[in-house]
C-alpha cells in the first residue's frame, strides 16, 4: 500500500466492508468524524487499528503518554511505536521510556536528529531562546526533520497520537481524524480527554507516569513545536 490519497481503505467496523477512495471523497473526514463523535477513545483506537495498511503510534514518553500506548497495546499488541528522541531528554524520561517499553513489550522504533545534542551544545551553543529566530531552525533539526524522515521511511498509512484539546489553542480546533503529512490518516483518540481522565486511566491500569519531561522545541506549556501543524 502506498499513500492513502492513492489507495483504498477497508473499514471492518461497518456491517459490510466499505471501500473509500479518499482522493475521490472530499467529505471523507467530515463523515468519519461525524460517525465517531460519540465513540469512546477505545472505540476510536479500535476503528483506527482496523484500517488496512501500516499503522504507527507516536510518543514522546512525556506525562501520561502510557495511556495511549497501553490502549493500543490492549487491542493490537506489537503495533509499531515511533519515538523522536531529540537527545535532550532528562534521565528520568529515558528511564521512563525503558520502563514502559519493557512493561508493555512495545515494538519501539527510535529516530534521532542528524546532529546530536552533545555536538550542538559544543559548537552551536545548545538550545536557542524561544524568542530567537534560530529556535525555529532548532525545532526543525531536532523534531520535525527526524519525524519527516521517519514517516517517509516507515511509510505509515495511519498515525495515532495522544494530543488533547486542553493542551494548546491549536489543538482545541482539531478533529479526531484528519489528513496528516504524506497523506497519512492522523487519529487522535484522546482529543476530548481531560487531565483527570488521563490520570484516572493510569491509576486504574497501574501504569507509570513521567512528570519531569522537557521538550526543548516547546520549552513552555501551551506552545506547539510544529509537529501537529504539518500539512499534507
Amino acid at each position: 500500500m502506498n499513500t492513502l490519497a492513492e489507495q483504498h481503505l477497508t473499514h471492518s467496523n461497518q456491517s459490510e466492508a466499505e471501500i473509500i477512495d479518499i482522493q475521490d471523497s472530499p467529505s471523507y473526514f467530515k463523515d468519519i468524524n461525524k460517525k465517531l463523535e460519540n465513540a469512546t477513545a477505545a472505540e476510536v483506537v479500535k476503528w483506527a487499528l482496523s484500517i488496512e495498511g501500516k499503522i504507527i503510534v507516536t510518543t514522546n514518553f512525556g506525562p501520561q503518554e502510557a495511556v495511549l500506548l497501553h490502549m493500543v497495546n490492549q487491542i493490537t499488541p506489537g503495533t509499531e511505536v515511533l519515538w523522536i528522541d531529540s537527545g535532550y531528554n532528562k534521565p528520568e524520561t529515558y528511564k521512563f521510556a525503558h520502563k514502559v517499553t519493557k512493561k508493555l513489550n512495545l515494538n519501539l522504533t527510535v529516530f534521532t536528529p542528524v546532529v546530536s545534542a552533545a555536538r550542538r551544545d559544543a559548537i552551536m551553543n545548545g538550545i536557542p531562546n524561544i524568542n530567537d529566530h534560530a529556535h525555529g531552525e532548532f525545532s526543525e533539526q531536532f523534531k520535525l526533520e527526524p519525524f519527516k524522515r521517519a514517516m517517509k521511511e516507515i511509510n505509515a498509512d495511519v498515525w495515532l497520537t495522544a494530543v488533547r484539546r486542553e493542551q494548546t489553542a491549536v489543538r482545541q480546533t482539531m478533529d479526531t481524524v484528519t489528513l496528516g503529512p504524506n497523506s497519512v490518516i492522523k487519529v487522535s483518540p484522546l482529543l476530548n480527554w481531560t487531565y483527570n481522565d488521563m490520570k484516572n486511566y493510569l491509576e486504574k491500569n497501574n501504569l507509570p507516569d513521567e512528570v519531569l519531561y522537557f521538550d526543548p522545541t516547546k520549552v513552555e506549556a501551551g506552545r506547539e513545536c510544529g509537529l501537529h501543524t504539518l500539512s499534507n
